[in-house]
């Protein structure tokens, strides 16, 4: 899993789908500062990357979850990764809406799925990990048997990581923030001495005493 999380890693540094900026905080939704930026949809983008993303969630989908009969994606960064992965792998595919339809038959849910099937959810980004909580109680509703969830990349901050655990949730990335952090200094993307701030953000978003 370590030459995947610093494979992944190198990827995403090189097209730019992360990006730290800590001189120049970015701002989320929420109003927190942040010196980094993910836009893992910067892969599909790349086939080079893609393929190194796609064949990574499959070998980690086949070696973590081996009994697994459907993917579904997250909405809606995380569906095109579950096609992708569903197809080299030959299996099923759908993915969970935000909210149910206003119109139609109101499915929440696309694709098939039947009561007791054993899904796995496809994730691109965990932070806090609301999103993807909504995602897997929508498929519990449904009857699913999630085993789990694999994302591309995690943040790694504790509110995510224990709000999985509360959720009861096995989950697992092919990289982290730290790893991404640690090879961008090594390959000059930030000076070392970034890295102790960026940490720092890492721990504790809502503090930004990291910011010089």
């Amino acid at each position: 899993m370590e030459n995947i999380a610093r494979t992944i890693a190198q990827d995403l540094l090189k097209i730019k789908a992360v990006f730290f900026r800590p001189e120049e905080p970015f701002t989320w939704a929420s109003g927190i500062k942040s010196p980094v930026y993910c836009d893992n949809r910067l892969t599909l983008t790349s086939p080079d990357v893609r393929t190194d993303v796609e064949t990574a969630l499959a070998e980690t989908i086949e070696r973590m979850f081996p009994e697994a009969e459907v993917l579904m994606g997250t909405a809606t960064a995380g569906i095109a990764h579950a096609a992708i992965t569903a197809h080299m792998m030959n299996m099923p595919m759908g993915y969970v809406r935000s909210g149910a339809k206003d119109h139609g038959r109101g499915n929440q849910i696309e694709g098939r799925l039947e009561p007791g099937q054993k899904v796995v959810v496809v994730e691109d980004l965990i932070s806090t990990g609301g999103s993807c909580i909504d995602a897997v109680n929508v498929l519990r509703d449904a009857g699913a048997d999630v085993l789990g969830v694999v994302s591309i990349m995690t943040y790694g901050m504790q509110k995510g990581k224990d709000r999985m655990s509360e959720a009861g949730i096995e989950w697992t990335s092919l990289t982290n923030f730290d790893t991404v952090a640690e090879v961008a200094a090594e390959e000059g993307y930030i000076p070392k001495s970034d890295i102790e701030r960026l940490i720092q953000f890492r721990n504790n978003p809502s503090d930004e005493s990291w910011i010089k």
